[in-house]
């Protein structure tokens, strides 16, 4: 796969966004549309079905050359070789984690992904070596119905401050992708406006010709 800082869309295989489509079939799609990273996201699941969802989709996105990101269970990253692992503030520090180097045992290639929703958050993930961090969510999203939007302030904060790749996150579409780019986002994930299109393959395209 493309280095991690080339990573531009970054889409979901998200359960509560599937409408009775197979997991595989919608990665395949979104490879097919030219995602760079892929995370699958099953919050309502149990962990031995995350795994089988895993390994249906990790020879897909191998094909593609596309990373695999497994959202919360790093046990499962690791023991599958996903790419990827992304957690949030209440996974990994609120369970007593300090760096990102605790999760990876030694020759691991596995790369950690942080949730970030205010500029010491930020700080705080960078200190603790996240390989990259989401900065969001930026506009109200369904998908996190509770969260206050962060807004374009946070994105200009981390276009100026934040040293590692970082994804802005949240409510994005087509008509807003423009504002978030000229806040200075350069990378950027996409679930809902992806995943409830009519044609998600053609979606991500879209997205992926706004992003160049």
């Amino acid at each position: 796969m493309k280095p991690l800082a080339d990573c531009k869309l970054y889409t979901f295989v998200d359960t509560a966004c599937l409408h009775g489509r197979a997991p595989e079939i919608v990665a395949q799609q979104l490879c097919d549309g030219g995602s760079d990273l892929i995370q699958l996201r099953a919050k309502n699941s149990l962990p031995e079905e995350i795994r089988r969802m895993a390994e249906k989709i990790l020879p897909i996105t191998r094909r593609a050359n596309v990373g695999l990101v497994i959202n919360d269970h790093f046990e499962i990253a690791r023991e599958l070789g996903a790419e990827f692992c992304h957690l949030g503030q209440e996974d990994f520090f609120d369970t007593g984690f300090k760096n990102v180097s605790e999760l990876k045992t030694q020759n691991s290639k596995l790369k950690i992904g942080l949730s970030t929703h205010s500029p010491e958050q930020a700080q705080r993930a960078l200190a603790a070596g996240a390989d990259y961090v989401a900065i969001g969510p930026v506009f109200a999203t369904g998908t996190k119905p509770g969260a206050k939007p962060v807004t374009l302030e946070y994105v200009r904060w981390a276009a100026k401050n934040v040293n590692v790749p970082w994804f802005a996150i949240g409510g994005i579409n087509l008509e807003n992708l423009g504002d978030v780019l000229a806040a200075g986002a350069k990378h950027v994930c996409i679930v809902s406006a992806i995943l409830n299109a009519p044609d998600v393959a053609e979606a991500c395209a879209e997205f992926r010709q706004r992003l160049g």
